[in-house]
Parts: structure tokens; C-alpha cells; sequence
């Protein structure tokens, strides 16, 4: 019995020290996985898209991301002005309001490059492919704002 349970007990070692290692090679895989195939925006969540159109997504990418991360950076700006403005002793509500409107016409803009990068995207894709761009944009606004292209909280 004894000699029964000291294979048992050295089975159950090396089932868990296997377990373990699977496991850590089975994270690490998926973790390489998802930073190869990051999404960036809408295309990425088709699944079915040619090379040809991957390229020219890239291509539409190289003039959308920079235009866009550069409102980002003004509206991360200008919403640190509003905070010290709240705060400030005295007061200034002309302040307050000259920023708030800044940043609302920072917000315009941004939903207006999103909506004119849609469009552009939209030309790239086939029928059945435009059908599911449809129910990805769908589904990324329901939440509300922009779906990815949206500016969240850090």
C-alpha cells in the first residue's frame, strides 16, 4: 500500500508540474497572439478581408491615426485646463465656458474624422462584408461615443 500510494503521490506531482507548464506556454501563446493581431480599428474585426484590402486599410490608417491621436492630445489638454479651471480661487466661468467650448469643438471634430474614416473604409469592402461593418459599427456605438475610436478614461 505504501509503495502504491508513493506512485500516486509522484503521478500527481508530475500531473501538476505538466499542468503548470501547459498552462504557462498556453498564456504566453495567447498573449503573442493578441498583440499580433491588435485591433486598430473596425477592419481588424472582419475576419474575411483580402490582402489588397488590408493594405489599403493600412494606407487610410497612415493619415487617420496621427490626425486623430493629435485631437486626442488636445482634448487630454484642454480637459486638464478645465480641471485646474474648476479649482481655481477665484473662480473664472468665462474661463470654464472658453474651455468647455474648446473641447466640444475637439469632440465634434473627432466623431467627424471618425465618420469620414467609416465612409472611406465602407468603399474597401464587398457587400457581405460591408453587411458585417454594419453590425461591428452597430455594436461599438451602442455603448455609446465612437466604439475603439473613442477617447477613454485613464
Amino acid at each position: 500500500m505504501h509503495i502504491f500510494l508513493h506512485y500516486v503521490s509522484g503521478f500527481l506531482t508530475a500531473l501538476i508540474l505538466v499542468s503548470a507548464i501547459l498552462i504557462i506556454v498556453y498564456n504566453h501563446l495567447k498573449r503573442k497572439h493578441l498583440k499580433k493581431n491588435k485591433v486598430i480599428g473596425y477592419l481588424d474585426l472582419i475576419p474575411d478581408l483580402t490582402q489588397q484590402q488590408r493594405k489599403q486599410a493600412q494606407s487610410i490608417r497612415k493619415v487617420f491615426l496621427p490626425k486623430v491621436a493629435g485631437i486626442r492630445k488636445c482634448l487630454h489638454i484642454q480637459r486638464s485646463k478645465l480641471a485646474e479651471a474648476l479649482f481655481m480661487e477665484p473662480c473664472n466661468e468665462l474661463e470654464i465656458q472658453s474651455i468647455s467650448k474648446k473641447i466640444i469643438r475637439l469632440q465634434t471634430e473627432l466623431e467627424h474624422e471618425v465618420v469620414e474614416h467609416i465612409l472611406e473604409e465602407k468603399e474597401l469592402l464587398s457587400p457581405s462584408q460591408k453587411r458585417n461593418f454594419y453590425t461591428i459599427i452597430v455594436d461599438q456605438f451602442s455603448a455609446g461615443g465612437l466604439g475603439i475610436h473613442d477617447i477613454k478614461g485613464k
